[in-house]
């Protein structure tokens, strides 16, 4: 997928609707994420959030997606102060376009959930870099560190 073009899309947001050609122009980082309120989540919003001044900085359009309603993105978004928005994809339109469902292992059962995942998707729509299956330490901090490569 990397070199392709993005899937368009228009969807839900904490900020209201948002659709991907409204930020033609700029690198937009997608990052999908289980499910608000919980450990790993709260903390990979927290490193986005904390360096949204340098992806602003670096031209860059940040948004975190998951199932979540816009009612449970909108208490998470408050309670952690997020500066980006929160897309509700309950759905499953935008996991479908960029594969994150998968079966996963909790508690010793299988279920069906979203894999984290970020995508970087260029000024011109293209699809420039992801990351799949992402450990949350340190991943926002590489994830700018590529989006500031865009820029030269």
């Amino acid at each position: 997928m990397i070199g392709k073009k993005a899937p368009e899309f228009t969807a839900e947001a904490t900020a209201g609707p948002f659709a991907l050609a409204d930020h033609r122009g700029h690198p937009v980082v997608l990052y999908f994420y289980p499910k608000d309120n919980t450990p790993g989540c709260t903390t990979e919003g927290e490193q986005f959030r904390d360096l949204h001044a340098k992806f602003a900085k670096a031209g860059a359009v940040v948004a975190g997606v998951s199932r979540d309603s816009i009612k449970s993105h909108q208490g998470f978004a408050a309670k952690m102060g997020f500066p980006f928005p929160l897309i509700s994809d309950a759905d499953e339109t935008l996991c479908q376009a960029f594969g994150v469902i998968r079966m996963k292992n909790m508690y010793g059962k299988q279920v069906r959930g979203i894999e984290r995942s970020t995508f970087v998707i260029d000024a011109a729509g293209k699809l420039a870099r992801e990351w799949r299956g992402v450990k949350v330490p340190g991943h926002a901090a590489e994830v700018l560190a590529f989006v500031e490569t865009l820029k030269r």
